[in-house]
């Protein structure tokens, strides 16, 4: 059996689950809901954060406010995918919108740090993954491994049977995504510079403190202020 005919198959069974129907209602709402009160501040022109310049996320966010029109353009486009994935006819254009965003937004997380959403953004990108595989057959032909066509289960298919190792799994994801964003970097900038102190404990504690003065208090970029602090652990 080839590819395209398996993942046909999975995709004809996953959706004659009236729960996982539920399931992706639900995530089209919450990614709804995270999108749409950010996305209007910036279309309103107002700063999306009150993190210090000199935070790394902080400066980043400060930049993109003043690149003008395009800070607008990025409100739009936020408040644009996330009507469309209110709409039931158009929450495939609004995934397919939502996800560049918000993978965007999960790897800048990751690079600087940002604990602000270090564990939503995962989260985020992963529902809107779900929600792709689930109008899997709304473009499965632009795949070069693309078969024959299956019809979709009519409602008198559909069944009631809750799909516990599924909603497990989504649970799993969610508690690992958590403990994994905590123990992810042996130091973090963190949001302010008295967050940043609270880490700072143990034999590294004077090397942490200098870190956290280099981050809020000297501004240099977090590569720097990492370089010196390995140098002060050595």
């Amino acid at each position: 059996m080839g590819l395209g005919k398996t993942l046909n198959r999975l995709h004809y069974q996953a959706r004659k689950n009236e729960w996982l129907h539920y399931f992706s209602i639900f995530c089209r709402i919450a990614l709804a809901a995270g999108f749409i009160p950010s996305g209007l501040q910036k279309i309103f022109g107002e700063r999306f954060t009150v993190l210090a310049v000199n935070h790394p996320m902080g400066n980043f966010l400060e930049a993109l406010y003043h690149t003008g029109y395009y800070y607008t353009f990025v409100g739009v486009m936020q408040v644009l995918a996330a009507i469309l994935l209110l709409i039931p006819r158009t929450a495939t254009m609004g995934a397919l919108i939502y996800f560049p965003i918000i993978l965007n937004i999960c790897i800048l997380s990751l690079s600087v740090r940002f604990d602000g959403s270090l564990i939503t953004s995962p989260l985020m990108v992963c529902a809107v993954l779900y929600l792709l595989c689930w109008d899997y057959h709304k473009f499965k032909n632009v795949f070069p491994f693309y078969d024959s066509d299956s019809d979709l289960p009519q409602k008198s298919e559909l069944t009631k049977k809750v799909p516990v190792k599924f909603f497990a799994g989504v649970i799993a994801v969610i508690v690992l995504t958590a403990l994994h964003a905590q123990v992810l970097y042996a130091i973090m900038p963190r949001n302010t510079f008295s967050d940043c102190l609270a880490q700072c404990d143990g034999e590294d504690e004077r090397a942490c403190m200098e870190f956290c003065e280099c981050i809020h208090k000297e501004g240099k970029s977090l590569n720097q202020c990492l370089e010196e602090f390995k140098e002060n652990l050595d």
